[in-house]
Order: structure tokens, then sequence, then C-alpha cells
């Protein structure tokens, strides 16, 4: 690079003293023509090869004709510039494209440099490849935590902002889970490790920005194909407006020609081909710095477009954390005297129902006073408490031990206690609504978005009160797993662009059947990574949206692109054809052109 560099400033130096200094005609020919073949050896050589390939209508090859053509007419000073500016616009494009992969790779520099592993009572310092699942790694303050991984001692608050675009610090404790890339503020943790470093967080990001253009947009494909259609009938209109005005017409030849020239080199397509897949790489590292990761901009296109988002409620749409709603008193018990019941028996279930309840209780059970716990399969769990029989489980339980079940409203699952026969209480159990999810929606429906579908295995009644409360749109309830793909597909039929929006770990067949699958909040999991287009690093509804807006504003770089670099082309091909521009002009409309549209591509990785 060093030693194309210096031919350069040689060669405009010798450019310079030809034009400005007043030397003979033949001095003057001998600089331009050492200035061109000091600056044109690398694109002759690939014309040449390109005529041997096949490929005769590369930019290489149309410079080359142009350059040529202007000192064949005598325009001696002009055959150099163009291969001089061409050469400038290279070296500008190549420091665009590496100055924007560049700033995506430091908004994804994540990669932690060693692991502070605790072995045979020592802490020592490894490279994170080299710690085993299980070990122990100790993260002291300021340092990235090296792998994925729980608590197991200490507390602290983790800076998150670079692998989930979150601002705030997270806080952690014995049994959060924490993920590679984010930053220790303050105490000291040690953490379990749960994967390797190559199956960890920061490992996926890496990959999956990488393999990111692998999956070409509809605009990239139509770009790649314009320009293998566009330039052979430039290259033709070019020769046609070179000949038949001195054939037909009998004009002068050396200007019709030179209008020819023009023509090539503002020909040039390389505008188009090199600015449009730069914006989408700049849209996905936009994307990234916002903690959504992409697989291709394929998938920015349908999010641009898309008119329908397709839910599934558990852990997307709301928490996945059960809770203890309310508690109904029917009889001489109290509602302390219900729970504490309810805890001691549900203590011996690993339903997440179960814990939510030994968890509201919140004091230290003993488990001595409960003996004989059996469980109903489907239905609940029966026990002896204190010489007492007593049953938790849904109405089918009561139903089953002849108990009459009241009537009532919940607006989520219930449970019912009943001791020696006679119904005590009635627990109701909410899945909560995640804090941000109705503010998502509502700036879904602001961006567009005209149709809101959730899917569910809850039952109808408390999926619909979860969808009135949410605005949803139209409700699939009491779902197993593979009738979501079912409906699915039925909604492919009747719609375009369609979107899932799932937690990545049960609904995988759903993810990679949609025409973009958003995994939310599921960056551990290597089945949401797998299956989804999109990996959401938040699990709230808001960065949906946000993906939305990355795609319509690295659209709307895209399209300013293509319409400004085909616009300046076309007009100065109008100008070049009627004697109105000089081969200046033309470079301006190859080299300049596609320089500030590469500049205008990266700022699709600042959206805002």
């Amino acid at each position: 690079m060093i030693k194309e560099n210096g031919k350069l400033i040689l060669s405009f130096v010798l450019f310079f003293t030809a034009i400005f200094t007043p030397f003979s005609e033949t001095v003057d020919l001998g600089l331009f023509i050492a200035a061109y073949l000091l600056v044109s050896t690398g694109v002759l050589k690939s014309a040449v090869t390109s005529v041997f390939k096949g490929k005769m209508l590369d930019e290489n090859f149309l410079m080359a004709i142009a350059s040529i053509v202007a000192f064949l007419i005598g325009e001696y000073a002009e055959g150099v510039a163009v291969m001089l500016f061409y050469a400038v616009g290279q070296i500008t494009e190549e420091y665009a494209i590496n100055r924007s992969k560049r700033s995506i790779s430091s908004l994804l520099d994540l990669r932690p440099d060693f692991a502070n592993v605790k072995r045979n009572g020592e802490i020592i310092q490894v490279q994170p490849n080299d710690v085993a699942v299980d070990e122990i790694i100790v993260v002291k303050p300021g340092e990235k935590v090296p792998l994925d991984g729980i608590v197991v001692k200490g507390t602290s608050s983790l800076d998150t902002a670079m692998l989930t675009g979150e601002s705030l610090p997270v806080n952690v404790e014995v049994e959060s889970e924490v993920y590679s890339g984010t930053i220790n503020m303050n105490g000291v943790i040690e953490v379990r490790v749960l994967r390797p470093f190559s199956e960890s967080a920061v490992s996926k990001i890496l990959s999956m920005v990488q393999k990111a253009n692998e999956n070409k947009a509809t605009t990239e494909k139509f770009i790649t194909k314009f320009a293998k259609i566009y330039t052979p009938i430039v290259v033709v209109g070019a020769v046609l407006l070179s000949v038949i005005p001195p054939l037909f017409f009998g004009q002068d030849f050396s200007t019709w020609v030179y209008r020819g020239a023009i023509f090539l080199v503002v020909s040039c397509p390389c505008a188009l081909v090199i600015s449009v897949p730069l914006g989408y790489f700049g849209g996905i590292g936009g994307a990234a710095r916002k903690g959504i990761l992409v697989k291709g901009g394929q998938f920015l296109e349908v999010m641009k477009r898309t008119k329908i988002i397709v839910f599934d409620k558990t852990g997307t749409l709301t928490k996945g954390n059960f809770t203890v709603d309310a508690v109904d008193v029917l009889s001489d018990f109290d509602k302390d005297k219900i729970i504490e019941y309810a805890a001691h028996i549900e203590a011996y279930s690993n339903h997440p129902i179960a814990k939510a309840i030994v968890k509201y209780y919140s004091k230290d059970l003993d488990i001595d006073e409960v003996t004989h716990v059996e469980e109903v399969p489907g239905k609940g769990l029966q026990a002896m408490v204190n010489q007492s029989k007593v049953l938790i489980g849904n109405d089918a339980l009561l139903e089953l031990k002849g108990i009459p079940v009241p009537e009532h409203e919940s607006l989520g699952t219930t449970l019912y206690l009943a001791v020696d026969g006679d119904l005590k209480g009635i627990i109701h159990i909410n899945d909560e609504i995640k804090d941000h999810t109705i503010e998502g929606l509502k700036e879904l429906k602001e961006l567009g978005v005209e149709r809101f579908v959730m899917l569910t295995g809850d039952r109808k009644p408390i999926a619909g009160k979860i969808a009135e409360r949410l605005s949803i749109d139209e409700v699939h309830a009491e779902l197993l797993p593979g009738d979501k793909l079912t409906i699915l597909e039925k909604i492919l039929q009747e719609e375009k662009d369609v979107v899932f929006v799932g937690d990545g770990i049960n609904d995988a067949p759903v993810l990679t059947r949609a025409d973009a699958g958003i995994a939310m909040g599921s960056l551990g999991s290597d089945v949401a990574v797998e299956s989804s287009d999109i990996v959401l690093m938040t699990d709230e509804v808001t960065a949906v949206a946000d993906s939305i807006r990355v795609s319509r504003y690295t659209s709307k770089i895209i399209t300013q692109n293509i319409v400004f670099a085909l616009g300046i082309k076309i007009v100065i091909m109008i100008l070049g054809s009627m004697g109105l521009a000089e081969l200046w002009a033309a470079i301006f409309g190859d080299v300049g052109v596609a320089f500030i549209a590469i500049l205008n591509s990266g700022r699709a990785i600042n959206s805002k």
C-alpha cells in the first residue's frame, strides 16, 4: 500500500509539472506518459486479465479504454486524469469501506482478553478458550465477563450496553445468569461457567455479524443484476455515439470519440455496486449497536415492509414468571393460612406455578409437617398436613374428589385449596405482562403495523383477557407446539412479509418458517441463534420497533444512493453526448459520486 501511494504521489507531481511548467510539447508528452504508466499499471493488468476471463465490461476495462482513447485524440491531460482520480477514488473507497468495517468491529469489540479461573485453590489467568464448563471464574471490577455463566458468589452491577444496547446497569446476585462481553462495574463476583467460549454470547454475536452479508437483500441482488445489464448497454451506447455521427453525418471523428470516452467513464456502476451492500452492512452494524443482531440485509427489508407481526405470548409479551395475583378466602381460614398450606405442599413440585406460591409465602418451610404427598397427573397434588388431608389443584381435581366448584372470574390460572373435603380458598396465579409491552405495541402501530396476532397454549379466557389489555387483533389459544406452525402457514398464504416474535427456545419451527423470525432475549440459547433471522439481546417489544426504525433508515440511505448515483450519471451522459460536459465531469460522475455514496452509506451505522 505504501509503495502504491508513493507511485500515486509521484504521478501527481509529474502530471502537474506537465500542466503548469512551460516545457516543450515533447517533454510534456513524456511527463504525461510517465505519470500515466506509474498510476495505471494495476488497472491495465486487471483490464487485460478481465478480457481473458471474458469479463470485458468491468470498471478496469472501461477506465483503460477511456484513458487510451483520450491519449489517441490528443487529450493527454485528461487521459492521465482519468487514471489519477480513478486511483484516488479506489483508495478513498477502500478507506471508507475499511472505516465502516472497523467501526462495526470496534462496536462489537466484546471479546475478552483473559479469564481468572480458580484451580487447585489458586486464581490463574488463562485464555477464555481454555476454560472448561462448570469451572469457577472470578470477575473483578472493571473486567469483562469472559464466559457465559451463573453467579455463585458475590453481587455487582454489570454494564451491558455493548451487548444489549441497554444503558442502565444490570444488578446481579447469586443465581443470576451473566453473559460474556458485559463489564463488571463494582463488586467481585464468582461465576460458574455454563458453556465454552466458542458457544458464548460474544462468539455468537461475532459469528452472526461476520456472516450477515451472506444473506443479500433483494435490493442488493437487483443492483448486481442491474449492473450486468446496464454496463453492456452503456458501452454499446458509447460505441454508437463515437461512430454513428462521423460515419453517417460527416461529424468530426475525434470530437465524437471524446464524447464516447466521457460516456464510458461515467457509465461505471461502481457507486451502486459498492455503496448498496455497504449501506446494508452499516444498517446491520447500526442494529447491533442497539442490541439487535440481524443475519442479513434481506431481513431488514422484511422489517421495513411488514404490516403483520405474530407474537408468542409467554416470555415474549408476558414475563413467563408466574406470581400470586390474589387469594379468595371461602371458609374459616385466613389468607396467610391458605398460602401456608399451599406452599408446604407445592414445595414438593418443580412446576413454575408451585415455585410462585412458595416464593409468595417467603417464609421458612417445615416440610416435616407434610406427609404422603401424591401427584394427581394433570390435576394437582394431595397430601397430609398436620393430620389433615389437603388438596391443591385445578377444577378437575375438585370434580374428581366430589367437591363443588364455585363460580368465579379469573384473569389467570386458578388453584383451589381444600382441607378434609372442605374448600378453603382460591389462589389466582397470573403471568405478568412485561413492563414495556404496551409501549412497544403502541410504537409498532405508529410505525404502520396493521395487525397483531398472538399464539398461546393458554386457555381461551386467559388469552382473551391478555389480548384485550394489549389490543391484540387476533388470538389463537390452547395451542400445541405444532398448532403454531399450522396457523402461521395459513397467515403466510394470506400475507407477505410476516414477522414472528418468540422466545426462541420452543418456537424454533415457527421462527424458521416466518419471513423474518425474531428471537427475543434468547442470546444464551443455541436454538434461538440457529433458528431465527434476528436476535434481540433484550426481551422487550420496543426492540422490535427499533428494528423497524433501523431497517427504514437503512432503506432511506440506500434509496438516496441509487437515485443520486443514477441521476448524476444520466445527466452527465446527456450533457457529454451534447458536448456540454468534459471528461473531468465524467470523472466526478464516477469517482466522486461513488465516494459520496459510500460516505452516505456509512451513516447507516449511526441510525438514531
